[in-house]
């Protein structure tokens, strides 16, 4: 049974980086009505950390080993959609917040929101709210969604760490040349010019 502090916020932090886990946890831990329970080192450990511990409130990094801030927040959502998530991320891409907020997550702001907006976040995500960065929700809605389909997005993923076509074949179980069509669409999608292009376009935009 999980103990509460009556009147508390009980946070989990979840983040790659020891530093940043660290200085969110400090920072939070001023406000009289927040109480860090738990921090996690990766995607895969916060959701169990919040299946354990049952908080109101977990931030979220995007960018982190093995699972990844959006597949978390889909799977600690649907395990304890009592849990909210609020993203916090240096990676202010169009592409993440959209595939954030169709994971389930009630807030995306980005790291270097200054300490006090920070907290007023986590009590709006806390009491049902939503809470965006404006710049990038204004940027999100001209951007567009995401045109890439999964599986490009899988094989554009693998592109990107330099593998050939048939490396990726044989990884996602399609031939060569399906995967040079995929390749091709993606280029075509993202206005490239060719692969390596289309990998930093994706990236940039938070599509990959």
């Amino acid at each position: 049974m999980v103990n509460r502090m009556p009147g508390k916020i009980r946070l989990v932090i979840a983040d790659d980086q020891a530093l940043v886990r660290g200085a969110l946890a400090a920072l939070l831990e001023l406000e009289g009505d927040l109480e860090v329970v738990g921090v996690a080192a990766d995607g895969a450990q916060a959701v169990r950390m919040v299946a354990e511990l049952q908080p109101d409130v977990c931030l979220m990094d995007i960018q982190m080993p093995d699972v990844d801030g959006v597949e978390a927040t889909r799977r600690l959502r649907a395990a304890n959609p009592g849990t909210r998530v609020l993203i916090v991320t240096t990676f202010a891409r169009p592409g993440y917040l959209r595939a954030a907020l169709d994971a389930g997550a009630s807030g995306f702001i980005v790291k270097d929101t200054p300490a006090e907006q920070l907290a007023e976040a986590v009590r709006r995500v806390h009491a049902g709210l939503r809470v965006l960065d404006p710049a990038l929700a204004e940027e999100s809605l001209f951007e567009g969604a995401n045109p890439l389909s999964e599986r490009e997005q899988q094989v554009l993923r693998l592109a990107a760490d330099g593998r050939t076509a048939g490396a990726i074949a044989s990884e996602v179980f399609l031939s060569a040349g399906t995967v040079r069509n995929h390749l091709s669409s993606v280029i075509g999608k993202t206005g490239a010019a060719n692969r390596a292009q289309a990998v930093r376009i994706a990236q940039d935009k938070g599509w990959i």
